[in-house]
């Protein structure tokens, strides 16, 4: 049984992460100080440190802790089947968290950014992930799963980033619906 005070240290954890996620998101990962996590979190700020080392530690804690979130929301619970793929995806752009891999995604870029071997790590599963969920004999001849991944990952990020920028642009429902006719049979089928 945990102790009030494990249970304390967990709970100001959860805080400073769930805080550090919101405003990476909306301040991206230079612009945001320990002291507004801090205030956000209603901790001390001396708790960061303590908790994560310093400020990249706490980046990674966010990308981990939003990075597990997304791929427990695509595993079915135990005994069920999967969900369609392409219905998850469309379900995951539209999750307000997921403005932070956006954001984070500029910094990322840059050469020298202090994010950038994370922000690899994330793109790096989410290719994993979706090639788990593709069957290989779906795929159109002389395609590598590999290669067919980082195209649709990589559309996916497009999207986003383009609805998250001008909503009123970019129908999801006629993206989802073209994706979908795109996709050879067998792909985002659940």
């Amino acid at each position: 049984m945990a102790t009030r005070r494990v249970e304390r240290t967990q709970e100001s954890r959860r805080l400073l992460v769930a805080a550090a996620a919101e405003l990476f998101a909306e301040k991206g990962y230079r612009q945001t100080s320990f002291i507004d996590i801090a205030d956000k979190a209603g901790i001390s700020r001396g708790s960061i440190p303590w908790h994560f080392g310093n400020k990249l530690g706490l980046l990674e804690a966010v990308v981990d802790d939003q990075l597990q979130a997304v791929l427990t929301g695509f595993a079915p619970p135990a005994g069920e089947r999967p969900a369609d793929p392409l219905d998850q995806v469309m379900d995951f752009i539209r999750l307000p968290v997921t403005r932070l891999f956006i954001t984070l995604l500029a910094e990322a870029v840059e050469v020298g950014s202090p994010i950038r071997e994370h922000y690899a790590r994330l793109h790096a599963a989410l290719r994993q992930g979706a090639q788990a969920r593709i069957p290989a004999q779906a795929l159109p001849p002389g395609t590598t799963p590999e290669a067919f991944t980082v195209l649709l990952v990589g559309a996916v990020i497009g999207v986003h980033a383009q609805w998250r920028v001008a909503p009123e642009a970019v129908d999801l429902e006629a993206v989802h619906a073209t994706l979908r006719a795109l996709l050879p049979p067998g792909l985002g089928q659940a």
